[in-house]
């Protein structure tokens, strides 16, 4: 069964797999592939860094996949906020039969998916990073002994 449009609700990984089958099955090269030559561009100028740096580099990313952000914080305080002005949300959210409780619930539940979207995003290129870096600096170490 051949993915003539390439939607897949399995996630980007299968996708990817379905990305290089069609290429294989094309018989072009996987170098046509953006993704991966993005991943290329990545390595390449990692390489041309000095080790001492690009090991502050890599502590740099593991605070960036670590840290919480802004958006967890956004995610965990608003809910609160909304709690203790309960009572003046509702009487302006609810009066005389209004529909603005509704744009607000969507506008609401659209900026918190999209936040939280975007945070797991930002994490898995940092782990995309802290992995290229690291074989580079494990690379090198291994040539030096």
């Amino acid at each position: 069964m051949e993915d003539k449009n390439m939607f897949s609700l399995r996630g980007d990984a299968h996708k990817i797999y379905l990305q290089l089958k069609k290429t294989s099955n094309k018989g072009r090269s996987f170098n046509s592939i953006k993704k991966l030559t993005e991943i290329d561009e990545i390595q390449n100028f990692y390489k041309s860094i000095d080790s001492r740096t690009l090991e502050k580099i890599y502590y740099r990313m593991i605070k960036e996949k670590n840290g919480s952000g802004t958006i967890p914080i956004f995610v965990s305080s608003v809910p609160w906020l909304f709690f203790l002005f309960s009572r003046q949300l509702q009487q302006f959210l609810f009066k005389e039969g209004s529909l603005l409780w509704v744009v607000f619930v969507f506008v609401y539940i659209s900026i918190l998916t999209i936040g939280v979207i975007l945070h797991f995003h930002e994490k898995s290129w940092a782990a995309v990073h802290i992995e290229i870096i690291q074989d580079i600096l494990k690379e090198r170490k291994n040539k030096s002994s």
